[in-house]
Parts: structure tokens; sequence; C-alpha cells
């Protein structure tokens, strides 16, 4: 199956992306309110200086008023003061807002995967994924606090400066406004290379968290095959792509900043030869001269602001649109209209000319029907790839068919409410999942209604009790990331004690002995016994011995159900199964 690799737009800016993700400022309506009128008194105070120093020098300094001169510098530290605080509540402001933003949009992206049926990840490599719901987020947190609302303050910080210099003095403002067109030229070159730049960065490191998640948890393996050097060299060929990529955008960040200061020295310069001349004509005032060099260097810093905020709208874009990308993308296992929820779940399983392929091309069930009745035993035996789990995964409905119905008690399975559906079941797989935590949190799993004594008495009947008490701590000893800690036998029988705790109406075994020992496997066939009593039990196999006992055994090839029968019925028929029994138990010696 294939793999989908991330998208890299190349827009600056989508205005649907940003429509949508201006809702999410909405319930905080309030607090952009406040934080943009900050933001205005925050630039009114700075665009006042250069007025309070005109003034100054022109009036107070030019007549000698030394009182006027001291109201007129305690105005100006009045106004630095304001500054300060009306730039610091904004800040507050808009980075505990988008902190906010950021918590529920995590969550909703969470609650939704939880939500996609198992095809999705197989096609979506788990790291990428982790990438969506941490480091996008987090580029969405530029957008939020220092993108949006502030944007309007350089716009608003530009256009006072732009109307008070040309209020002051318009021939003198035309000056300063001739070096326009070149810093729009860099600030244009800027944007476009850097947002090229950055459009390899994000994919680059969704690469790199999705092969740093694969090669650890697979580390035992590339250990075992000695593929250190190897998997290394493919690590190193990506971080390095990553690093060189970095150095570029390094390069053009290193390149704007100066040239943005050289072009506003210019400027200066510029005010400065044609600003002296006037004044010495009695054109200007000195101190109209001195607030313009004011105004000059206030000009050019919204320009690069928003220069740099293109790229934060950049990144945002990119982030959102992959964000996004998941939120719509549907569950292929739509809810029923009107889910149904049996009062009294019997257990009896029905599959009806069932079709099913995981590519929709290639059917790894070829028209399978059975009936499974309430408390009996079925076991599931057939080569790799003959279908076996497959059956279990449509039952708990993680793949819906292309063909043919699967039904629990008479109920097509996609019209069951789907949380009730699978409650009914209890699955103990070949490769137990541990999650971190306690022994008791991996046995309860977050079930409030399973107490104490219930955890002890199921770990009890599948003879886990003395192993768990035997650890420091007992039930509440933590666990190592997956079980770490454990035997795989002892983590086979706490996923036994996992499947008895929640009390199941069938109980599922795929392949739940074949990686123990021989004392362990008596123990679990011990348990299994307990758990098996009342319960609808479907159990799939390789060793056959496992499954003798069953009430039926279903014998599949490619794709088929081809037998079905006791065990001494099906050796007696000489058929597949006989074939399997052979190979199994009467295998002649290899000569000498």
């Amino acid at each position: 199956m294939s793999v989908v690799d991330d998208p890299l737009p190349a827009r600056g800016y989508d205005g649907r992306l940003m429509r949508r993700l201006v809702t999410y400022l909405r319930p905080h309506a309030g607090a952009v309110a406040l934080a943009a009128c900050a933001i205005l008194l925050s630039s009114a105070a700075e665009l006042a200086q250069p007025w309070i120093t005109q003034q100054a020098i022109d009036r107070d300094i030019a007549r000698g008023d030394v009182p006027g001169l001291a109201r007129m510098v305690t105005i100006y530290l009045a106004l630095l003061v304001f500054g300060f605080v009306a730039e610091y509540g904004q800040t507050l402001i808009l980075q505990t807002t988008g902190q906010h933003i950021l918590h529920r949009l995590r969550a909703q992206v969470y609650a939704h995967l939880q939500k996609l049926e198992l095809r999705y990840y197989d096609r979506h490599p788990v790291g990428r994924l982790m990438t969506r719901v941490t480091t996008d987020v987090d580029a969405l947190n530029e957008l939020f606090t220092s993108g949006v609302i502030t944007v309007l303050g350089d716009l608003l910080a530009l256009s006072g400066i732009m109307v008070a210099m040309l209020v002051m003095n318009w021939r003198l403002a035309l000056v300063a406004f001739s070096v326009l067109p070149l810093i729009l030229w860099v600030a244009h070159w800027f944007r476009t290379n850097v947002r090229e730049s950055y459009r390899r960065v994000r994919g680059l490191v969704a690469r790199l968290n999705a092969f740093l998640q694969e090669h650890l948890t697979g580390m035992a393996v590339v250990q075992l095959f000695n593929q250190e050097e190897r998997t290394r060299r493919r690590f190193d060929a990506i971080n390095r792509e990553h690093r060189d990529v970095n150095i570029a955008s390094i390069f053009y960040y290193a390149l704007f900043y100066p040239l943005i200061e050289v072009i506003a020295a210019v400027s200066g310069a510029l005010i400065i030869w044609y600003g002296t001349g006037w004044a010495r004509d009695g054109t200007i005032t000195v101190g109209v001269l001195v607030a313009f060099l004011q105004y000059s260097r206030r000009f050019f810093q919204p320009i690069a602001d928003l220069s740099e905020k293109f790229n934060v709208m950049q990144a945002a874009m990119a982030a959102a649109e992959r964000i996004f990308g998941v939120l719509d993308t549907p569950p292929a296992l739509p809810d029923p209209v009107t889910p149904l929820v049996p009062d009294n779940p019997r257990g009896q399983i029905e599959f009806d000319h069932v079709w099913f392929a995981y590519d929709d091309e290639h059917f790894v069930l070829r028209d399978v029907s059975f009936t499974i009745e309430p408390g009996q035993r079925v076991g599931i035996v057939g080569a790799t790839g003959s279908g076996k789990t497959t059956v279990i995964n449509l039952l708990l409905r993680f793949y819906d068919v292309q063909r043919g119905r699967v039904l629990v008690d008479g109920i097509d399975v996609r019209e069951w409410d789907v949380r009730a559906l699978r409650r009914l079941f209890g699955l103990v797989l070949q490769d137990v999942h541990l999650f971190s935590g306690t022994i008791a949190d991996n046995i309860r799993l977050g079930e409030a209604a399973i107490d104490d004594a219930a955890i002890v008495r199921a770990a009890q009947a599948v003879h886990a009790h003395d192993f768990i008490v035997a650890r420091p701590g007992g039930y509440t000893s933590a666990l190592a990331e997956r079980g770490a800690s454990l035997s795989v036998g002892q983590k086979q029988l706490l996923s036994f004690a996992r499947a008895l705790a929640f009390d199941p109406v069938v109980l599922l075994l795929d392949e739940a002995t074949s990686s123990v020992d021989t004392a362990t496997e008596v123990l679990i066939e011990d348990a299994l016994r307990v758990m098996m009593l009342g319960r609808t039990v479907l159990a799939i196999a390789h060793r056959l011995s496992t499954i003798q006992d069953m009430d039926v055994i279903l014998v599949l090839h490619k794709g088929e159900l081809r037998e079905q029968g006791r065990h001494q019925e099906l050796v007696a028929a000489r058929g597949l199964y006989h074939r399997l029994y052979e190979l199994q138990y009467r295998r002649p010696l290899a000569a000498p």
C-alpha cells in the first residue's frame, strides 16, 4: 500500500485557509479586541514621540523656555512608559490567547485521529502524523501571537508615519520615500526565497520525524541485522539536507536585515542632505529635520516586520493546509444514521458472502460465509496471508467489507453503534501493546467501573497475580515504554487479565500463545479455560494443538473458506487441514 507524502503548498497566502484560521479567534474576540486596542495605543505613543521632539526643539529650546522643555521631557517619558505598558499588555494577551487556541486545535486533531479508520494509518506514517499534532500546530502559534493582530499595528504605524511626515513637510517626505522602490524589491526578493526554503524545511522535518519514529521503534531489528551504519547514513542524508536548507534560509535573513539598515541609512543621509539645505534657507526648522530622522528610523522597521510576518504567514499556511488536511479527512467508516445498541447481546457472529480487499483491488477474503452460535468456540487456521486476521478486523469494524455482510446478533456491524459493538469483544493479540503507566492502569485502561478488586481477580484468574506482586509496588509499579521491562509471557498474561477484566461477550484470540514458552503456555491454557466459560470464542492459531478441542475449526486458504468441522472430522477428511496436521506433527526426519 502506497504511503502518502507531505504536500508542499506553493501559495504564500490562502484566503480560504486564513478565514478558517480566524474562526479560532472568535471565542476570544474580547481578548483580541483588547490586544488590538493596546496595539493602537502603543502605535500612537510611538508616533507622538518625534512630534514631541520637534516641538521641544523648535519652541522650547529655540525660545529658551526651560519649564516648557521640562514639560515636554516629562510628556516624552510618560509616552515611553505608556508604550511599554501597552506593548506588555498586548504581548501577554496574545500569547495567552495563542496558547488557548493551540490547546483547542491539538485536542481537535487528536480527537479526529481517533475517529479515522486503520486504513488511514496504513498510508500515513506515524512520524508525519506526530508532526501534524506538534510541530505544525506550533507553527500556527506565531500566526496568532505575532501575525494576524500585530500586522494591523505595523500597517497602522506605517500609515501613521507616512501621514505625519507628509503633514510635517511633504517635500522632505518625498525625499524619504524615494528609496521605497528599492526596499520593496528587496522585500519581494526576501519573501520569495525564504518561502521556498521554508516549504522544504517543513517537508524535511516531517521526513525526519517519520524516520526517527520508525527506526527507534524498530531498534531491536536494526541492531539484530547490523543495520546501524546503513540507517545512520540514511538519517544523515535527511539530516544533512535539512541542515543545508536551513543554512540557505539563514543566508537570506543575514542579507535582508543589513540591506534594510543600509537602505534606511541612505534614506537618512538624503534627509540630512536636503533637510540641512532647506533648514539653512529657512524652509524647514531644525526640529522638523530631527523629527524626520526619527520618523525615518521608525518607517523602515514596520516594512521589515511585515516581510517577516509574510514568512509567519507562509509557515501558517503550510501548517494549516496539513492540519486541515487531517481534519477534513472523513472517517471511511461512517456512523449509521440511527446506531443500534441491542439490550442483551448474545455473541452470535455471521459472515454472509463476504468479499474484502485492503486496497479495493486484491481481495483478501473471497465469498466467505460461516456462522458462530452464542457460546460456541471456533478456531481459524490457514497459511500466512489466507485472511485469518482480516476476519477479526472486519468483525471489530476496523474496515468495512466491499461485498456481503458481517453480522453480530443478526445486525450488520455497519448498523451497530461502533463503541457498543467493540465493547462486546475482548481481544488478545500476539504482539501485546502496553502503555506508559502502572500495571493496574494497563489492565483497567481508564474504565472507572473496573475497581482494584476486579483487577486483582482478573490477574489471579490468568495466573498473572504472582509475578505482579513480586514487582516493587505490585499493581502500582510503573511499566517502561511498551512494557519493555516485562517478558513476552508476562505481557501476554497482562493482556489476558485486561481482556477478562472487561468481561467481554466474545473473546478474540489472535496467535495469543505463539510467542511464549511451554511453562507459560500451560498457564495461559488454564487461563483460557476460565475465560472461555459462557463466552463466544474465535481463536486464530498456527499451532493446531491450541485449537484441537474447539467446537468448530474453519480452514481458510487464499481468502476462501475451504473446510470446516471438528478436529477429528477434518483430519479424517484428508484435505487442507489434514495436510497442515501432517506438516506439524508427522514430518519425516531428515536423512542423516
